[in-house]
């Protein structure tokens, strides 16, 4: 596994251990993306979601589930997720774009219109992006879910955003 050797999951080994949305569920809306492969106690993302769309079950160790078709989207299980595991992915933001929301635990946190460099689960660059929005209430103990604009294509390997500088 890539995971343990690189620590981050190839796409082929992220559609071996997690249950994706399908493209028919992607053109209906948000939808939250899970890519959580570790078989540990932890079931903050379950106990968030209003919906019942994420199940872990029993025993805790199992891996979340997410009932894409129960999912809306809300993005409640992004900030609650202590791995960053957890993105909403809207391919049907426009005919030619896509948003990806996903946790953002980094200062300075980027601010809306913004010009970024978004980059894949490696961190590397994919292309360039604006952030659409920002949330930040105290209910998400201080881990901003962040929202960018992409070209539709990058969908699947936007997972967060080159890292801000300080200001001088």
């Amino acid at each position: 596994m890539s995971l343990i050797n690189t620590g981050y999951l190839e796409p082929e080994e992220l559609r071996e251990l997690q249950k994706l949305p399908s493209e028919e569920r992607y053109q209906k809306g948000p939808v939250a993306v899970i890519e959580c492969v570790q078989e540990i106690p932890c079931n903050p993302c379950e106990a968030a979601c209003r919906f019942g769309a994420i199940r872990i079950g029993d025993p805790i160790t199992n891996l979340p589930q997410c009932s894409h078709e129960k999912c809306t989207g809300c993005g409640v299980c992004v900030s609650k997720c202590p791995g960053l595991a957890i993105f909403v992915v809207n391919k049907a933001y426009s005919e030619t774009t896509a948003t990806v929301s996903f946790p953002y635990e980094y200062m300075p946190v980027p601010e809306q219109d913004m010009a970024v460099t978004a980059v894949n689960r490696k961190g590397e660059p994919v292309c360039e992006a604006k952030v659409v929005k920002v949330l930040n209430p105290a209910a998400f103990d201080h881990t901003p879910v962040v929202t960018v604009e992409i070209p539709k294509e990058y969908a699947d390997d936007v997972r967060s955003i080159r890292r801000l500088q300080e200001a001088d």
